[in-house]
């Protein structure tokens, strides 16, 4: 089952169960806003990102989101700086 992380890895804003998020194949989470400036590829393993399912409100009691924030700006800044230079030089 899903982890539904309760905030967006790069910037930590909050990401509630209905909120719209961006997640790879590990689950690593991301606001869009984040997930645009990182061309939707996860800076941690390099998958792409498609969207967050949402779970259904009345199954959020039985199976509540983690509470485990998990915040990594270093690899996320990271990233949008090499994404950034390379589209300096006419990449991507």
């Amino acid at each position: 089952m899903l982890a539904l992380r309760p905030n967006c890895e790069c910037c930590d804003n909050d990401l509630p169960p209905d909120a719209p998020a961006l997640i790879c194949s590990f689950e690593c989470t991301f606001c869009p806003a984040c997930a645009a400036k990182l061309g939707g590829v996860c800076p941690n393993c390099g998958g792409n990102l498609v969207a967050r399912p949402i779970r259904p409100a009345a199954r959020l009691a039985a199976h509540p989101p983690s509470t485990e924030r998990i915040f990594k700006p270093a690899g996320c800044a990271a990233a949008i700086t090499v994404r950034s230079k390379i589209h300096e030089c006419g990449g991507l």
